[in-house]
């Protein structure tokens, strides 16, 4: 079982910057592909970035490429999501989430909500115009 805890959410103006940290309890989160999602009010969540297990490889969702940046320490159980140049439309409750499967593909990144197993509490985002 993995516990996975997101923190760094806030109220930021249009064009600010947030990093979002995301904590996962358990020995093996470094055999774990990584990803963050998002919600907004009234629409379904959506797939942001993922991370290989191996780090070495991320994927982005177009709305987010150039501007959010994950990263992931294994020494440290945690992944973040690093966003600057945030908009309005960003605002969401964000999640992080966990793929056990993906131990075996040192580059699989999945972007679909179904291929994770494991998911945060999430954290709210909300940005200004």
């Amino acid at each position: 079982q993995v516990q996975l805890v997101e923190s760094g959410g806030g109220l930021v103006q249009a064009g600010g910057s947030l990093r979002l940290s995301c904590a996962a309890s358990g020995r093996t989160f470094s055999s774990y592909a990584m990803g963050w999602f998002r919600q907004a009010p009234g629409k379904e969540r959506e797939f942001v970035a993922g991370i290989s297990w191996s780090g070495g490889r991320t994927y982005y969702a177009d709305s987010v490429k150039g501007r959010f940046t994950i990263s992931r320490d294994n020494a440290k159980n945690t992944v973040y999501l690093q966003m600057n140049s945030l908009k309005p439309e960003d605002t969401a409750v964000y999640y992080c989430a966990a793929d056990p499967t993906s131990a075996a593909y040192s580059l699989r990144v999945p972007s679909t909500s179904e291929a994770y197993d494991y998911w945060g509490q999430g954290t709210q985002v909300t940005v200004s115009s």
